[in-house]
């Protein structure tokens, strides 16, 4: 049994439940299991006994199954889209919870026409070799609370389009969206391929123990540095393969040429789409000294349009922080940011989680909130005087995911994109991911890729038959 079914049944047996709540005013959205090794360990074999029959399958078969889990999706899309805003925050309309439900389905339906054919590496006199991609058995998936349906997907759709089976544990702040996404996904897959694990990381660390299980082949993981490693150091003893798409603090540059008014929505929702709670948000902002001001203004100005509010209210376009420790983290941040540099926009919480889009002017690097990943809406402006300043400065970080250059001279903008050190740079906007383009960090914001067929290989062996 798995989805919101086995939530419901775990919980009336055992009365161990967390509780889930709106971040936008506190109010309870629902109460999930809050499983232990008994119940990971049981979710795990169904997988492990699920996978000879599903890896068995041909391609077609198993690109056929991805489709129809793709459908599913599409039918419950609005119901999706709306638990995502009641336990994450972020608004309905925008580049909130439909725009990712529309992610969620274009990844989905991307991912489930690739196909990773063999590969004939030599047929001549002196023999035939042949390269084949195998799937692994069970895939391991922990996912974070900032897009709790759509890096779902990232995550099982080339697992199961592979041949693999999956344990997929959420976020406890984001668990519910997730629950109902596998329920969904279980009506038109066999028993056992996909399992769901929850709990609260207070007490049994199911992450943990998922890394260590020597049953799970592969763990792909999408959140924090310091959880990555964590997770990296439990894997160790199984050997298992890891995808780990970790944290970044992205650096945008803008070039001298750059025209301030017409980059501002641009420069604004790289770094606050979600409210600044996504990995591959531009976290920093370098802007040459020549335009500095102009684009301070221009990108304030932009911003004072924007508005905040509960995330089911049809007109808010940004929500609150998703939860308390976020929201300290960021307000510790931002006070310290405004007694180093100057205020201008916002730079002071609101009522509850929320907190106001922050633009601060007059940093630079060594200070915290220019150094640290902040993950909510606060952005430092940084000036520069030379290019080669910038890209030291951007480059001064041991993180590695996103960057992007800003210019009217897109040669120019490329040679400067060649010199940063992270895994995606973007021209003339910030953090635009897409399906068919593989996705993964530099340094430590990660190790392997996601998307694309290089992101498939991730979830499979290599076999090569000689002969």
């Amino acid at each position: 049994m798995t989805g919101q079914a086995a939530l419901r049944t775990f919980a009336e047996r055992e009365g161990a439940t967390f509780e889930v709540r709106n971040p936008a005013n506190g109010d309870l959205v629902g109460q999930v299991a809050n499983m232990g090794a008994a119940e990971l360990d049981a979710a795990v074999a169904r997988a492990k006994a699920a996978f000879p029959a599903w890896s068995a399958q041909g391609d077609a078969a198993l690109q056929q199954a991805c489709r129809a889990v793709c459908a599913e999706i599409a039918d419950h899309s609005e119901e999706l889209a709306r638990l995502i805003t009641l336990e994450q925050g972020k608004p309905l309309n925008g580049l909130g919870s439909r725009w990712e439900m529309g992610g969620t389905l274009a990844w989905a339906r991307y991912t489930s026409e690739l196909s990773l054919s063999p590969r004939l590496l030599q047929d001549d006199s002196q023999g035939r070799v042949a390269l084949h991609r195998r799937p692994l058995g069970v895939v391991g998936s922990i996912t974070p609370w900032n897009f709790p349906v759509m890096i779902a997907i990232w995550h099982l759709m080339p697992a199961l389009r592979t041949g693999n089976t999956v344990v997929i544990k959420p976020s406890p702040h984001t668990p519910l969206a997730t629950a109902r996404l596998v329920e969904i996904i279980n009506k038109v897959l066999p028993e056992g391929v996909l399992n769901l694990v929850t709990g609260d990381d207070r007490g049994f660390n199911l992450g943990g123990a998922m890394a260590a299980h020597a049953d799970i082949r592969k763990i792909v993981f999408t959140g924090s540095c310091a959880t990555g490693q964590k997770v990296m150091r439990s894997a160790a003893d199984t050997m298992k393969r890891l995808t780990l798409e970790l944290g970044g603090n992205d650096a945008g540059i803008v070039l001298p040429d750059a025209d301030p008014a017409a980059i501002a929505e641009g420069l604004f929702w790289g770094a606050f789409l979600n409210n600044g709670q996504t990995c591959a948000a531009m976290k920093r902002l370098y802007v040459h000294a020549s335009i500095h001001d102009a684009v301070c203004d221009a990108l304030t100005a932009y911003a004072r349009t924007v508005p905040v509010g509960d995330g089911l209210d049809e007109a808010s376009r940004l929500g609150p922080v998703q939860n308390r420790m976020q929201f300290d983290k960021l307000c510790r941040l931002v006070a310290d940011a405004g007694q180093r540099g100057r205020v201008l926009l916002g730079g002071a919480p609101a009522e509850g989680l929320f907190f106001r889009p922050t633009l601060i002017a007059g940093l630079t690097n060594g200070d915290a909130l220019v150094d640290e990943e902040q993950f909510g809406p606060a952005l430092p402006i940084i000036r520069y005087d030379s290019v080669d300043e910038a890209i030291a400065l951007a480059n001064d970080s041991p993180d590695g995911l996103g960057g992007s250059v800003w210019s009217a001279d897109i040669a120019a903008a490329r040679e400067v994109a060649a010199r940063l050190e992270c895994g995606s740079v973007w021209l003339n906007k910030h953090g635009a991911i897409q399906p068919n383009a593989p996705f993964g960090g530099r340094k430590a914001s990660g190790l392997g890729v996601e998307f694309a067929e290089e992101g498939l290989n991730e979830y499979t062996d290599i076999q090569v038959i000689f002969g």
